[in-house]
C-alpha cells in the first residue's frame, strides 16, 4: 500500500514513465500479453507502480514483466506469477553478506545460520518423527536438500548478484482481473467501489521481486505424500520467520503450516521486530490468507493480503525494511518501523501463486 506522501510525489512519477530504460538502476520491461498496452490506463498504472519500486530501490538489474488483464478466479483482483530458481545456502549467505549496504542488510546477514546447512521447524510431512503428516512440529536438521537449498525469485536473484542483472529471460508474470472496477490515480484518492490499481500493482510487483514464502508450498501440498527432503522452497524472507515454539526448540526458522503465531525478526530470531507478524496459510487451522503476505487487518503494508473498495494502498516502512535486508539495496535509510494505522480490512484477495509440481526457472 502506497506511503502517504505518494500523492504528493505521484505527478513526477507519472513523468517519469516511458524513461525506465534511460535511467541506472532498477529498470522494468513491461511485456503486455493483453489489456495492458502503450496507451492504456492499465500499462500506465504499471508503470507508475514499477517506477515507484525504481524510487526505492537502486540495484542495477532489469526486470522483464509479462504484464495483463484476465478473467481471474471470483475474489481475485491481482495475482503474481514469478519464476524462481534455487541457490546453494552456503552461496546465498556469501551473496547476503557481500550485498549488506545498511545497518538492517547487514544485522540480516551476521545473524544467517553459520556452515552450510540451516535447520527447520517444520510439520505435515510424510517422514515425521511424529507419524506421517503430522501436525506436530519437529526440527528437520539432517542437512538434506531442504536444508541446504534456497529458493528464491530470478529479481531476488539478480539483486544478490547469484543472477547477471541483464539476464533477458522472463522473470514473472502479473495478471489483473477484467471483473473488477479500478482507479487508476491514487493521486486525489480511491473511489468509492473502485480498486486501487497502482497500490495493487505495487504488491503484486513486490512478489515478484521476492516477496513469497515457501511455506504456501507445504500450506498447499501437505495432505499429499511429500517428505521433508522435497521441500527445497525455504526463500531468502523466510529467514525472517520465527515462533517462540521454534526458538525454544532450537531451529533456525519456523517453516509450519499451523494456527500458531508466527513473528518477523532480522537477528536471528532474537528480537521480535513485530509479532504476529506473518499470515499463516489458507488451511490447517491458519489464517486463511497465504503465507506470502504480513498478517491480515494489521495495517503492516502493502503486503497486506486483502484490499477493499475505496482504499488507497500504503507502502510502510515494514516492507521496506523487509525488501531491503532480502537484497535490494536501498536508495535511503530505511527507517524504524513506526506506529501504524490499523487497516479496516479487505475483501479481496491478491495472490502469489506457486505449487510444488511447478518447476523452478534456472
Amino acid at each position: 500500500m502506497l506511503t502517504r506522501f505518494f500523492a504528493s510525489v505521484m505527478a513526477a512519477m507519472v513523468l517519469m514513465a516511458g524513461l525506465t530504460d534511460c535511467r541506472a538502476g532498477m529498470v522494468f520491461n513491461l511485456i503486455d500479453t493483453g489489456g495492458a498496452g502503450v496507451g492504456t490506463q492499465a500499462r500506465a498504472g504499471f508503470q507508475t507502480a514499477a517506477d515507484y519500486w525504481s524510487s526505492k530501490f537502486n540495484d542495477n538489474i532489469v526486470l522483464n514483466l509479462q504484464i495483463g488483464m484476465k478473467a481471474l478466479d471470483s475474489g481475485i483482483l491481482g495475482g503474481a506469477t514469478p519464476q524462481t530458481l534455487t541457490s546453494s545456502y552456503s552461496s546465498y549467505r556469501a551473496a547476503a553478506v557481500s550485498d549488506a549496504t545498511t545497518v538492517d542488510d547487514s544485522l540480516f546477514a551476521s545473524n544467517l545460520p553459520g556452515g552450510s546447512a540451516f535447520s527447520i521447524y517444520i510439520n505435515r510431512t510424510s517422514n515425521s518423527p511424529n507419524g506421517a503428516l503430522s501436525a506436530t512440529p519437529y526440527v528437520d536438521n539432517d542437512g538434506d536438500a531442504n536444508n541446504t537449498t534456497v529458493r528464491m525469485t530470478r529479481a531476488n536473484a539478480k539483486a544478490l548478484g547469484l543472477l547477471s542483472g541483464n539476464d533477458a529471460a522472463l522473470d514473472a508474470t502479473i495478471e489483473f482481473s477484467t471483473s473488477y472496477s479500478f482507479d487508476y490515480d491514487p493521486s486525489n484518492g480511491i473511489s468509492s467501489g473502485a480498486f486501487d490499481f497502482v497500490g495493487i500493482a505495487i504488491h503484486e510487483i513486490g512478489h515478484a521481486l521476492g516477496f513469497f514464502s515457501g511455506v504456501d508450498i507445504l500450506d498447499t501440498n501437505a495432505s499429499g505424500s511429500f517428505s521433508d527432503d522435497q521441500y527445497t522452497w525455504v526463500t531468502p524472507l523466510d529467514f525472517t520467520r520465527f515462533s517462540a515454539a521454534s526458538q525454544s526448540d532450537g531451529a533456525d526458522i519456523d517453516w509450519t503450516a499451523d494456527s500458531r503465531p508466527k513473528y518477523f525478526s532480522i537477528d536471528g530470531g532474537t528480537t521480535v521486530a513485530v509479532s504476529n507478524a506473518w499470515s499463516l496459510g489458507k488451511t490447517y487451522g491458519g489464517s486463511g490468507r497465504q503465507a506470502s503476505h504480513w498478517n491480515d487487518n494489521l495495517g503492516l503494508g502493502i503486503m497486506d493480503p486483502t484490499f477493499a473498495p475505496g482504499e488507497l494502498g500504503v507502502v510502510t516502512n515494514l516492507d521496506l525494511r523487509a525488501f531491503d535486508i532480502m537484497g535490494f539495496n536501498s536508495t535511503t535509510a530505511v527507517p524504524e518501523p513506526t506506529s501504524m494505522a490499523i487497516f479496516t480490512g479487505g475483501v479481496v484477495l491478491l495472490a502469489c501463486r506457486r505449487r510444488l509440481r511447478e518447476s523452478s526457472s534456472r
